[in-house]
């Protein structure tokens, strides 16, 4: 359906496509990924508009409708929300304006404009109207809005849901072929869990950005890596790819020692055959034919974050205690009747639709709004360090990087500041920069140094993975997974609460409610105590539920959790020994790479026999409880 050949750009000296080819059909579920600057948003621009590449084409078969939604877009109008949406149907939009102007002016009088207004309405009716209204108000809900929301106008809307109203105008499409450029950004848990069911069950293909793991897993049959230039090609999902460029780059090492090893046999033989006036010239055609040789190399390792937390001093057993909270704004309950407690080394993750007061919660914990009602205490020996979610409003745009770190962190010295720096990929000019000029990411690393600098045993992160790529999330969710303090933290990344959280805390309108476990346990959780009702939307109201005790049937959900873990380890496992079986074929029996390779695949058969053994027992545990 897309055919792209020989397709080459660059910027100044940096070569974002070099002849890259590939040819994609229609129900191609495709993840995109690379570095950032690797030209991942440039690809898709250019499937739209060719015109700016400097070479090569890219090719659309007839008739196939492709739709392209922008990481950023800017959506201006005066129209309602549902009007709005509509509008993506322009004949039907100017046939109903058509008719409404018609019976506005009180023009049915006149036989002519009867019998135009009668055709009118003909054309309309065959457009079904209503079905497309349906479909519209469907999507709507979908991606949570109210119903009593349709008749506000766009203009008064954040950017946030601003962009949900163009993501709906382009699923209302039904394109062939759709692209997508980090579509979650702005969307809660909610309406990300709705998005991605409505891809799941959907019948056409796409290319999707995403920096989230879980979504790439659960969606992409197929991979597309841009690295140096270079297109390449795995077959799976994200979880799939890692393995096999692993694998693939354990090949290419093990290539490049051999041939190095064979060029230096090759380069002795060329010096002793130069020396014998006999072989002079034997030694010239061999020297020639060596430089004739392919050099294979390998690309230099992406640079990365490194970081430890600093040793930190052990509070009380009780770090927080939130009793009877409410807030109000402009005479609006935002939420009342919050109580709940954190205890040491617990990990928290706060999860409510957007707009319900996760970061009113953070800053009236901090101090940073002051308290209406209730109480919120520290425990003993409890120091606390936020990381806002807004980093333009946390730190200085006028100042350099070094100078915010030295402003947010006073006590510290500069060389230490500096370490820490380099650690988060800032070093030489890069520190005198100033944070204005950086980009969303780069503002996060800053924010996060201010963070860890504070040695604090509490962290309060608001949203700590926006604008990161999976490898910095990846690396920053080890780091927080071996912090030995105590996390509350904000995220709409389902992988990344799944694999940090080990507690939940759902905030409503009436209160919080407290649940053992991550982001799938809490949602089990739920099902199991309101089998009857399905899980809310995020992105809708939440009415008052009662209070959840998080220790009914504790331990048939802890069971239940590790089952899922052990499934999920046999899958992984099951994955990597497929992959090296496969490797056999380009392996040389019995040579050094071949031994490891039976050695490790020997320990992984072990390893899968015995997580099927213990999923076994687990499974007669539970089905005795």
């Amino acid at each position: 359906m897309l055919q792209a050949h020989n397709v080459c750009l660059s910027f100044g000296d940096q070569i974002i496509f070099d002849h890259i080819s590939f040819i994609i059909n229609q129900h191609s579920r495709i993840g995109l990924i690379g570095r950032n600057g690797s030209g991942k948003t440039t690809l898709l621009k250019a499937i739209i508009d060719p015109s700016f590449l400097e070479d090569g084409t890219i090719s659309i078969q007839r008739k196939k409708k492709i739709a392209y939604m922008p990481q950023e877009v800017v959506l201006e109008s005066t129209l309602s929300i549902l009007d709005e949406i509509l509008t993506i149907f322009p004949t039907l939009h100017a046939l109903q304006q058509e008719i409404h102007t018609i019976e506005l002016n009180g023009h049915l009088t006149d036989h002519t404009m009867i019998e135009h207004y009668a055709s009118l309405q003909e054309e309309l009716a065959a457009l079904s109207p209503e079905i497309v209204k349906a479909k519209a108000k469907k999507l709507l809900i979908g991606l949570g809005f109210a119903l009593e929301q349709f008749d506000q106008p766009v203009a008064n809307l954040s950017v946030g849901w601003k962009m949900r109203i163009v993501l709906a105008k382009l699923l209302l499409q039904e394109a062939d072929f759709y692209l997508f450029d980090e579509p979650t950004n702005h969307l809660d848990l909610g309406t990300k869990e709705w998005f991605l069911d409505f891809l799941k069950k959907s019948d056409f293909g796409f290319i999707l950005i995403c920096h989230e793991r879980y979504f790439l897993d659960e969606l992409c049959d197929k991979i597309l890596d841009l690295e140096r230039g270079k297109a390449t090609w795995y077959t799976g999902n994200y979880s799939d790819y890692v393995i096999q460029k692993e694998h693939d780059r354990q090949l290419l090492e093990a290539a490049y020692s051999q041939q190095q090893k064979e060029i230096k046999r090759k380069e002795a033989n060329i010096e002793r055959f130069r020396a014998s006036a006999s072989r002079s010239r034997m030694a010239l055609s061999m020297e020639k034919a060596l430089d004739k040789v392919e050099r294979i190399t390998i690309p230099p390792a992406a640079r990365s974050i490194q970081f430890n937390f600093p040793p930190i001093q052990q509070p009380g057993k009780e770090v927080i205690t939130v009793e009877q909270v409410s807030q109000t704004f402009d005479h609006k309950t935002i939420f009342k009747n919050v109580s709940f407690k954190i205890n040491r080394g617990q990990k928290v993750a706060l999860i409510a639709p957007n707009g319900v007061g996760k970061t009113t919660l953070f800053n009236l914990i901090t101090g940073a709004l002051p308290l209406q009602h209730g109480h919120i205490t520290f425990g003993y020996n409890v120091l606390h360090a936020i990381f806002a979610q807004d980093q333009n409003k946390a730190l200085n745009m006028k100042l350099t990087v070094i100078d915010n770190i030295k402003h947010l962190c006073p006590r510290v010295t500069e060389q230490k500041i500096r370490s820490f720096l380099g650690a988060f990929l800032f070093s030489g000019d890069d520190v005198l920069k100033k944070v204005s000029v950086l980009s969303g990411g780069e503002k996060n690393r800053v924010g996060m140094i201010g963070v860890l600098l504070h040695n604090a045993n509490l962290l309060l992160l608001d949203e700590p993975t926006n604008h990161l790529d999976i490898p910095s999330k990846e690396i920053l969710l080890k780091a927080l997974q071996e912090f030995q303090g105590t996390i509350m933290f904000v995220s709409h990344d389902r992988d990344f609460i799944n694999k940090l959280a080990t507690h939940i805390i759902e905030l409503t309108p009436q209160g919080a409610h407290q649940y053992l476990g991550n982001y799938d346990e809490y949602i089990y959780q739920k099902q199991a105590m309101f089998p009857q009702t399905s899980i809310p939307k995020e992105e809708t109201s939440i009415t008052a539920r009662p209070s959840a005790n998080p220790n009914i049937h504790h331990e048939s959900h802890e069971l239940s959790r590790k089952i899922r873990q052990r499934e999920e380890k046999i899958a992984k496992l099951e994955r990597h020994i497929e992959l090296l079986n496969a490797s056999f074929a380009t392996i040389e029996y019995g040579t050094e790479k071949f031994s490891s390779t039976v050695k490790k695949l020997q320990e992984l058969q072990k390893e899968l026999k015995d997580n099927e053994g213990e999923w076994e027992k687990l499974q007669q545990i539970l089905s005795k409880k």
